[in-house]
């Protein structure tokens, strides 16, 4: 939130992500895998909304994904072009699910990326742990939240 609110306070762009699927699920992703992701069926009607403390607010862009990555059917890549954004600064939920994904797609349309170390997480330690310290390193710069909004400051 710290983040979100910086970004704000200096009229920079904010996105916010989510997942979202229709109420048959048809538009989510069913691969055949040896251990696919198990959603829960019975997933509360708001499950997919943001808390209130984080947004959206006036001016941010709200992305709704189907699949881990951002940027894959919808339009966030447009979006930031539009906005002249070349730097992306990522945090969020699933470090190696969701973040990475997003990650490396932002990496293949040439954006300069930051990575939030502290600022996102996953379902294990060492799941987080490896993309940041082997992926992250490669295609982008690891920072923490206070070396970021100490940045945003100066």
């Amino acid at each position: 939130m710290r983040l979100a609110a910086k970004f704000r306070e200096r009229a920079a762009t904010v996105v916010l992500v989510r997942v979202a699927f229709s109420p048959d699920r048809n538009d989510a992703l069913h691969p055949d895998a040896d251990a696919p992701i198990q959603v829960s069926a019975n997933l509360p009607p708001n499950w997919s909304e943001l808390v209130p403390e984080i947004g959206p607010r006036q001016g941010d862009l709200l992305i709704t994904k189907r699949q881990w990555g951002a940027f894959y059917g919808t339009d966030l890549d447009l979006q930031l072009r539009r906005r002249g954004v070349r730097t992306i600064v990522l945090a969020g939920i699933a470090t190696n699910f969701g973040v990475e994904s997003t990650a490396r797609a932002a990496y293949e349309r040439g954006y300069q990326q930051v990575f939030v170390e502290d600022a996102m997480t996953s379902l294990t330690a060492e799941g987080h742990d490896f993309v940041v310290k082997n992926i992250f390193p490669r295609i982008g710069r690891v920072r923490s939240t206070n070396a970021v909004l100490e940045a945003l400051s100066s």
